[in-house]
């Protein structure tokens, strides 16, 4: 077991939330196509409001940070908010559009010992990107920035989404984040909007697109391994949770509203209302969500896909029911395996036998 794995573990025995992610402004100077926020940026919190919302974090047991937006740089403070994070020992990571950040923002960041700087890259043509950005130039800007950051010893991540109008550009981004020198995650997931807006789903990718991302080695490692079914479910995963939100790991909005998760919109509270700690102890909805174990999956307990699946359970309270199946993460196991789920066989989304649970370890 790695440190990390055993940190989490110990982590949610103890019930303490060792992540979190705040996004201080949901105000952004791009306008990406897919994007689940709203940019109005009303009832933000205050530097004053944030910096006491980081030291309850602290107060709780918070390690990891994210500080997020919209996009964060936009507020004048960042850069005084992520000092006072890093004053506080905070492991942070700052997600960014990045098209704010020169030779002079990159050298602050090295200095404040940011801990990665994650950026999301559409495709290597900007035609592509800044279509889907609405940002003209945002494609060169951005990639400036990570060079910027890159001579300053700073650590880049650079996030692809796949959807409709970007399905062919993984590998030409994977290639450009390899030339750079920096990491690359490639995500084909599409957030329904937090106020409820599912419009925005069709934009993602085909089926068979899909298929194709996970069966390229250069995506996810060894083909075999990750798309081979797994037919025996040990005791632990029924006894286990779907992820971490809301078990080790928290949302605060700009406005304070608390979240299990920025894909869970389950209002548990306000910071403004109450402190960070009685939320996350005494909320009931938070309470109920860790009451929720896999076992009590009405649908996915029995589904054979439930030992790897990527089930959230914040797009499945999207769709109506926590409990319920993520019906895009359905999808994903399918692509890996060509085997329909056990949703996918009962709703007649997908025809054929199911992978069945045939035994528990």
């Amino acid at each position: 077991m790695s440190l990390l794995e055993e940190m989490n573990q110990k982590a949610t025995q103890q019930g303490i939330p060792l992540s979190a992610h705040i996004d201080i402004t949901w105000k952004c100077n791009e306008r990406c196509v897919h994007c689940y926020l709203d940019h109005e940026g009303k009832n933000e919190m205050s530097t004053a409001e944030i910096k006491d919302v980081i030291r309850q974090l602290a107060e709780t047991g918070t390690f990891f940070l994210s500080i997020s937006g919209g996009e964060p740089l936009l507020r004048r403070d960042c850069f005084e908010i992520l000092e006072y994070a890093r004053q506080l020992r905070f492991n942070v990571k700052l997600k960014t559009n990045a098209v704010m950040i020169g030779a002079k923002e990159a050298a602050r960041l090295r200095r404040l010992g940011i801990e990665q700087v994650q950026i999301s890259i559409y495709s290597d043509r900007p035609e592509i990107h800044d279509a889907i950005t609405k940002l003209p130039g945002s494609l060169r800007r951005s990639l400036e920035a990570i060079r910027h950051l890159k001579a300053n010893g700073v650590k880049v991540s650079i996030s692809n989404v796949l959807m409709k109008q970007n399905a062919r550009s993984g590998m030409a981004v994977r290639n450009l984040a390899k030339e750079i020198g920096v990491e690359f995650h490639i995500d084909p997931t599409i957030t329904p909007m937090l106020n409820g807006d599912r419009s925005i789903l069709n934009l993602g990718i085909s089926k068979e697109e899909l298929d194709e991302v996970f069966h390229t080695e250069e995506f996810i490692g060894d083909v075999g391994e990750f798309c081979a079914p797994v037919a025996t479910v040990d005791e632990d995963v029924l006894e286990g949770y779907s992820c971490s939100a809301g078990h080790t790991l928290a949302y605060i909005s700009p406005s304070g509203d608390v979240f299990p998760c920025v894909q869970f919109p389950m209002p548990c509270g306000n910071v403004r209302e109450k402190s960070f700690r009685d939320i996350w102890y005494r909320s009931e909805q938070l309470t109920e969500l860790r009451a929720v174990q896999v076992k009590h999956l009405p649908t996915c307990s029995g589904c054979g896909h439930v030992a790897y699946c990527t089930r959230c359970p914040g797009l499945a309270y999207m769709e109506g029911n926590m409990r319920g199946p993520s019906t895009s993460d359905c999808a994903k196991s399918e692509a890996r395996t060509g085997i329909p789920s056990a949703w996918q066989v009962k709703s007649g989304a997908r025809p054929g036998p199911s992978l069945v649970q045939i035994r528990v370890a």
